[in-house]
């Protein structure tokens, strides 16, 4: 069982027991409720501090916990309704909407009901992350000298080093900056780049976390249509012209949600169309750390082969760690980093210094390489078991391309197939999936579905999900 619903179970338990205790009556010891309930001292402590969040229990160190006395009525709820007035008025007149549509992003983050598999999942499964190296990291983080002191605006410089050597080619420390998470850093560079009103290249499909970020900042996002090769770049130029776009957004290693990979001969070509055009590519090279098992050698950096500052590159650990280690870079060329450094400043100071510290920690330990080379390999035996089961169980799904690196297939839904009717059949029938229209910023080609296979608990999971979902495709499509 979870940790995270071990937890749930037991303080809904405790919740349930409270009326046992008069206001202010001694609970049972942590050692006592761990030999009840058989679960760990973590799970006792984690359980207790949420009812003592929730205002049911007080807990005294050294003393034990205890039934929280008897609260007062709460308040009468106050009239709200003015705020619709004045969140919407003159609304249709603003460059940037006040309103934020987060559906696109809350897809792949709100977690399911208890027993349904996360094919939607965005991130490892907790069995895959490297939980006793970053807890390791985060301890010896805390006692270095100057820890929970004021880091560099910039980052911690033997931090942006390592950043600047992952990137390649002649980057340096002083050409990066540390941020908070990718979409933090996405949210950066478009800022800087774009002003509001102005239309931004994307790659369609693409990743409805960025599409969410350039629509808040007022944006509108112009489709280039992706195939197994990447984004065609005779297409990109039309674009460039028809627009006048002053950047364009892609992941040119194992794209989401296609997994495609940008082919070598367009590299060059994708650098000298946003040149010519006077444009700017930011480069999501959010995957890279993601690789299977079978992949070879990947190709580098956009970013490393652009001397001439055209690539705003964005690179992360979270995805190869945990959703709560956001950690990434912010790398640029010229002029813009200084405006990039500015945004960043000015929107949240700097990145906590205790997580950065924590962050040369793991990626100098050990424990880093060996969690690499065990990710890589499990997500090949994930993938190759995803693959195989909708092979067998859902032959009608299109899989045209089975990527080598990233944590998703992107099959295209047979003929008739009606995404929304599909994902809630899916959920009832207990697994979790993806509709494919959120990822396009236009009118989508055909219907398709993007399936995780990295947030479940492993290769079983895979096979039972896609048995579930084999139900929901007979329930809707007949």
């Amino acid at each position: 069982m979870h940790e995270r619903s071990s937890v749930a179970e037991l303080a809904e338990q405790l919740r349930r027991e409270l009326d046992r205790y008069s206001p202010g009556g001694k609970l049972p010891s942590s050692r006592a409720l761990v030999e009840r309930f058989r679960v760990s001292p973590v799970t006792v402590s984690r359980a207790l501090a949420q009812l003592a969040a929730e205002g049911l229990v007080v807990t005294r160190p050294g003393a034990g916990a205890f039934r929280a006395r008897t609260r007062t009525a709460p308040a009468p709820a106050g009239d709200t309704s003015w705020q619709e007035v004045a969140l919407s008025a003159d609304g249709a007149a603003d460059l940037v909407p006040r309103s934020v549509d987060a559906s696109g992003v809350l897809v792949s983050l709100a977690a399911p009901p208890p027993g349904v598999i996360e094919f939607n999942g965005g991130y490892l499964h907790p069995s895959l992350q490297p939980e006793r190296a970053m807890a390791a990291a985060l301890s010896r983080a805390g006692r270095r000298p100057g820890a929970w002191g004021r880091p560099p605006m910039e980052g911690l410089p033997e931090l942006r080093e390592w950043f600047a050597r992952g990137i390649g080619g002649s980057f340096t420390a002083a050409e990066v900056l540390i941020t908070a998470g990718g979409q933090s850093a996405l949210t950066t560079a478009l800022r800087a780049l774009a002003p509001p009103g102005a239309p931004v290249l994307v790659e369609s499909p693409t990743y409805p976390g960025m599409l969410a970020i350039a629509r808040a900042a007022g944006l509108r996002p112009v489709p280039v249509p992706v195939d197994a090769d990447g984004v065609k770049p005779a297409l990109l130029a039309d674009a460039f012209r028809a627009s006048g776009a002053p950047a364009f957004v892609c992941q040119p290693l194992f794209q989401n949600p296609t997994g495609a990979v940008l082919a070598p001969e367009r590299r060059g070509e994708v650098l000298r169309i946003a040149r010519q055009a006077g444009a700017f590519v930011v480069e999501d090279d959010f995957v890279r750390r993601l690789v299977h098992e079978d992949a070879g050698p990947l190709p580098r950096p956009l970013a490393a082969d652009d001397p001439d500052g055209v690539v705003v590159h964005v690179c992360s650990l979270t995805k190869a760690t945990s959703p709560s280690f956001r950690v990434s870079a912010l790398a640029a060329r010229g002029p813009v980093l200084e405006r990039l450094r500015a945004i960043q400043v000015v929107d949240t100071f700097f990145v906590p210094r205790p997580l950065q510290e924590a962050a040369l920690e793991l990626v100098g330990s050990p424990a880093w390489p060996r969690h690499l080379r065990s990710v890589s390999a499990e997500l090949k035996a994930r993938r190759d078991a995803m693959t195989t089961a909708l092979g067998l169980h859902l032959p009608d799904f299109a899989l045209p391309h089975v990527p080598s690196g990233g944590y998703h297939l992107w099959p295209r839904l047979p003929d008739g197939a009606e995404e929304s009717a599909l994902t809630a059949a899916a959920l009832r029938a207990g697994v979790a999936i993806t509709p494919g229209r959120p990822y396009f910023s236009a009118e989508p080609p055909a219907a398709h579905a993007r399936l995780s296979f990295a947030a479940v608990a492993g290769t079983g999971e895979i096979a039972e999900g896609v048995r579930r979902l084999r139900t929901a495709c007979d329930e809707v499509l007949g």
